[in-house]
C-alpha cells in the first residue's frame, strides 16, 4: 500500500449540510477502493493567494490516506464530478507502507 495526501479545495457559498455530504463522499470513495484514512485534517476557511473561480475565499481539508495506486484515479476522477470543489492536489507521501496506516 502506498500513502497519499489530498488537498480538497471547496467553495465558501457551498452550504454546511452539502459540504459535509462533499467530505463523506470523499471519505466513502478512500474506503470503498480498499484505502484506509489515516487523518482528515479541517483547515476551514481561508483567504486564497489568487481569485479562483472569482472567489477569494475557500474552505480547505487535507487527508492522508494509504491504499493501492488505483485509489487516486477513483478520488480524482469523484472529485472532478462533485459539485463546491473548486480544486484538489494530490501527492504520494511514501512508495510502501507496512499494515496500512501508521
Amino acid at each position: 500500500m502506498r500513502k497519499f495526501e489530498t488537498l480538497v479545495l471547496i467553495s465558501p457559498e457551498l452550504p454546511v449540510e452539502a459540504r459535509d455530504a462533499a467530505l463523506e463522499k470523499i471519505k466513502g470513495v478512500i474506503e470503498r477502493s480498499e484505502g484506509q484514512i489515516a487523518e482528515v485534517d479541517v483547515w476551514g476557511m481561508r483567504d486564497l493567494a489568487y481569485p479562483v473561480r472569482k472567489l477569494q475565499r475557500g474552505y480547505y481539508v487535507r487527508f492522508e490516506y494509504c491504499g493501492p495506486g488505483a485509489i487516486v484515479a477513483e478520488l480524482e476522477r469523484n472529485l472532478r464530478i462533485t459539485e463546491g470543489i473548486l480544486k484538489f492536489l494530490t501527492v504520494k507521501l511514501d512508495d510502501e507502507v507496512e499494515g496500512g496506516v501508521n
